[in-house]
């Protein structure tokens, strides 16, 4: 590939005489001369560009220079900017917080009668959106890192080999700058997001950290306003909704790394078109992009880096949706299981967050374009029919059996017939628990990726 991200790299069009011609090299990036063109290496251009970004880093201050880390994303800056963004926002109270821990509690012990897991979180949180930004920070370093250094590898790759030996200090720039505009995007979408999220595992992933049931009371609050159920028996639904993933995620030891692994995986293996991006920033100096970092988000902020799907990556999304899908569809099975003679609405805000997945948002979207992908469980309802199917044949304990090991467990042909999935599992619970033994002998000591 001969392009490269944010706008620097050569175009089709500088096959034009006339453009490569143009005053002080414009349409030839950083003033660059390739094998045969005129000009060459342009020092002072060089030189001004180091001035005009020590100027700017001079400028925005230390916060926006970067972590002092190797992350292609600079999170300090994300992290102010998502906070700005959120402005003040009032602590949660101690009555909200009792609120909190009370809700978990109670559904806590109604869901011990739905399920074999017992409670996985060893505390409850009621978070601020500021405590949210910052309470799943780590994750989302995780999530969007793999996307990001994909980006900064290709200004690497795709330089003019003369360029290279003297754009050392140059590639060191543009990193930094890409680090910040990235930072500034994801700043913005964590922002939205925190002002959105009901729960830690709100959006099938488990963000905060490991064992913590954390719940939004602003957010639910909201939430029960907005579908005209009583703020009290929401509140406790949503807190089972967590209190339930909390339970699958910590008793189920290969699943958390599972998910955060498939992601990982379909963001290593994006690729972006990187002409879209050159004809973004076809109109835009690339001094004025140094002096100016807003330019660079303007290239992010018009999907410039909109992925292209290539057919492993359409394998991956696949078993990352089927996954999700699992995941969302056995918390549904069991929340209703569990609360459905006690919360007469749960039916209806269960069809009500289906809705809200599917609908998705702005912030949603924003991550679409910095993780790759939408998280979301397109066939939700297909798995949730799938364990109520083995939860009314089989009984709770095979349906919480299958996942014992990742082989065990439904794909993506299971969900569209389910009942020749539950026809052959947990027929006897010998054989049920044979499998699994030979499952566990084949692969002694490691955890599945």
């Amino acid at each position: 590939m001969s392009d490269f991200g944010f706008g620097f790299g050569n175009s089709p069009e500088d096959s034009d005489p006339d453009r490569k011609r143009g005053p002080e090299g414009q349409g030839n990036p950083f003033g660059f001369g390739g094998p045969g063109q005129g000009g060459g290496f342009d020092a002072n251009a060089l030189g001004q560009m180091l001035q005009q970004f020590g100027q700017m880093l001079t400028n925005m201050g230390q916060a926006t220079t970067g972590s002092g880390s190797n992350s292609p994303i600079n999170y300090d800056l994300a992290k102010q900017l998502a906070h700005q963004f959120v402005g003040s926002t009032p602590s949660i109270s101690a009555g909200a917080s009792s609120a909190a821990s009370d809700s978990v509690h109670l559904a806590e012990l109604w869901l011990d009668e739905a399920t074999t897991f017992p409670a996985g979180a060893t505390r409850t949180v009621a978070w601020s959106p500021s405590e949210w930004i910052d309470g799943t920070i780590d994750t989302w370093k995780r999530l969007c890192d793999p996307v990001a250094a994909q980006i900064n590898g290709m200004w690497t790759q795709n330089l003019p080999a003369e360029a290279q030996q003297f754009a050392g200090p140059v590639i060191g720039i543009i990193g930094q700058m890409g680090g910040m505009a990235f930072g500034s995007q994801l700043g913005q979408a964590l922002a939205q997001l925190s002002k959105e999220i009901l729960t830690s595992t709100d959006i099938g992933l488990p963000l905060g950290p490991t064992g913590v049931a954390a719940v939004l009371p602003g957010a639910i609050s909201q939430f029960a306003k907005d579908i005209e159920q009583p703020e009290r028996e929401v509140f406790v639904f949503i807190a089972a909704r967590e209190a339930a993933h909390q339970r699958l995620f910590h008793h189920v030891p290969w699943l958390r790394q599972r998910v955060l692994a498939t992601v990982e995986e379909f963001a290593r293996g994006i690729k972006v078109d990187t002409s879209a991006i050159e004809e973004l920033a076809s109109g835009i100096d690339p001094m004025t992009m140094f002096s100016d970092p807003s330019k660079l988000e303007e290239i992010l902020s018009k999907g410039a880096f909109e992925p292209q799907t290539t057919p492993e990556q359409k394998a991956t999304l696949e078993r990352l949706e089927t996954l999700l899908a699992l995941i969302e569809g056995w918390v549904d099975t069991v929340v209703k299981q569990g609360l459905g003679e006690r919360l007469p609405g749960v039916g209806a805000m269960s069809e009500t967050l289906r809705r809200r997945r599917a609908a998705g948002g702005p912030a949603e979207q924003t991550f679409a374009t910095l993780v790759g992908l939408e998280l979301r469980p397109r066939k939700l309802r297909e798995a949730a029919a799938l364990w109520q199917q083995l939860t009314d044949q089989r009984g709770i304990e095979v349906r919480d059996a299958v996942w014992a090991h990742p082989d065990l467990m439904p794909d993506a042909r299971d969900l569209d017939d389910p009942t020749a999935f539950v026809a052959h599992t947990g027929v006897a619970s010998s054989d049920f628990d044979e499998a699994l033994r030979k499952l566990n002998e084949e692969e002694p000591g490691e955890e599945p990726q």
